[in-house]
């Protein structure tokens, strides 16, 4: 005898459903059921921006909250990008990597606009105490940088930029200068044994020579400002030459830089410790400083007055351009990337030094069959190590990767570009010596 029941799956019965030949208790009504709402994925707000930091934990520049059972004595370095917490908090629109430390630009109404957080040694983000007369050396976590703007409500950060010991911050107010001045960096007299620790001095430079400032960059200890008319206006340590006042001397005025600039508009600067790059409005690229690792080929000492790098000329126009501590990088306008003086230049192992521009291929920025539209449209640096975004938001890197600042998830040296896994398109990079900030927008 066949005891096997044949039970159907679905039964529709007086418009009610029912299952294994059991009734529901709520029956569902079909004409009902089409009238409810579909929940879709939240997208997000157009301005909103996910903040992601990765490198050493110990200087704080990471602005990253740890949990009270995380051992961090184990864990010197974030190998990987992760959100912080303060990029959810705070609408964050600019950020700028120094020597150990991190300064963000937010959106805001108030007098905190700018954040600080890492290093601080010679007060380079802002002055901070917890008991009075005791200031903090160091800040793990972001706080608000007070300036003094006559208008707070209405003003705007336009540029931040850090070097090794302190920081130039861009408004429309003009220019703020804070931390060590030892060499005049910050654009003010020198004051002997001037305890910068205890100082809760910034420096405004509303004009320089009665021209708008629209953009300024850091080296290690010199400063460099750009006018609205393309001139270029440094101050600072020029043991190197690397204030391009063709003297060797600091200088604690900005001052004019002249030489092969001069009759040019510079469009762009670019210098992460003491050689300069400076890219004009036709594509052309000048340098001066420390020539010593064949940023500038043809010459073997030290360059104090900016220089046309005809090398280049021959790539087609460049439209970006990044000075490290001992290599130089350019994108032309059809995407290519090229790299050369002394260290790990992107193609390869093999490839540590170079007197003329190599090369990277671009298949190793994304560029294949299937995407055959991408291209790098910007390039950077810190210290030791190379990042690239592509027109897609992708994020690539090489080179020396301490602390783990490359983030990928090691602490291995990358010989060729790369591709970073991180939550997000990539719209800015910022790199400094150990850690790297990213300001991506959200994919949804």
């Amino acid at each position: 005898m066949n005891n096997r029941v044949n039970i159907l799956p679905l039964i529709y019965k007086c418009n009610q459903r029912l299952f294994s030949g059991s009734r529901r208790k709520y029956p569902i009504y079909i004409e009902e059921e089409q009238k409810l709402p579909v929940f879709e994925h939240r997208v997000s707000k157009e301005n909103y921006r996910r903040i992601f930091s990765w490198g050493n934990i110990y200087t704080g520049a990471l602005g990253k909250t740890f949990k009270s059972n995380e051992k961090l004595d184990q864990q010197f370095c974030l190998r990987y990008p992760k959100r912080i917490k303060f990029g959810e908090t705070q609408e964050v629109t600019a950020a700028a990597c120094g020597f150990g430390f991190t300064v963000f630009a937010v959106r805001s109404t108030s007098n905190e606009k700018i954040w600080g957080t890492g290093i601080n040694t010679d007060s380079q983000i802002g002055y901070h105490e917890v008991r009075t007369g005791h200031p903090l050396e160091i800040l793990f976590y972001p706080k608000p940088i007070a300036l003094p703007l006559k208008y707070p409500e209405q003003s705007k950060i336009i540029k931040l930029s850090a070097g090794r010991a302190h920081l130039l911050v861009l408004t429309d107010e003009g220019l703020f200068t804070l931390g060590n001045n030892a060499y005049g960096q910050c654009g003010r007299k020198i004051i002997p044994d001037e305890n910068y620790l205890r100082s809760n001095y910034i420096n405004h430079i509303e004009k320089i020579d009665e021209k708008k400032i629209i953009d300024v960059e850091c080296g290690q200890d010199h400063s460099l400002a750009l006018v609205e008319d393309g001139c270029v206006y440094s101050c600072g340590w020029g043991a190197d030459g690397q204030t391009g006042l063709s003297t060797f001397d600091n200088c604690s005025e900005f001052t004019r830089v002249k030489g092969d600039i001069q009759m040019e508009k510079i469009c762009k600067l670019s210098c992460r410790s003491d050689f300069v790059m400076a890219l004009n409005d036709k594509g052309q690229v000048f340098g001066w400083g420390n020539t010593e690792y064949n940023q500038l080929p043809s010459y073997h000492q030290q360059v104090s007055n900016p220089t046309h790098i005809e090398m280049l000329d021959k790539l087609g126009k460049i439209k970006s351009i990044a000075s490290a501590g001992s290599f130089c990088l350019v994108a032309t306008d059809s995407g290519q990337v090229y790299s050369w003086g002394y260290g790990l230049l992107g193609c390869g192992p093999n490839a540590q030094q170079s007197n003329e521009p190599l090369h990277i291929p671009e298949v190793l920025f994304g560029k294949n069959d299937f995407h055959p539209e991408n291209e790098v449209v910007e390039v950077t640096c810190g210290l030791y190590y190379s990042a690239a975004v592509t027109n897609s938001g992708n994020l690539y890197v090489w080179g020396r990767n301490k602390y783990g600042c490359l983030g990928l998830g090691h602490e291995k040296d990358q010989y060729f570009p790369i591709k970073v896994a991180i939550g997000g398109y990539v719209e800015k990079i910022s790199c400094g010596v150990d850690h790297s900030i990213a300001i991506c927008k959200p994919f949804i």
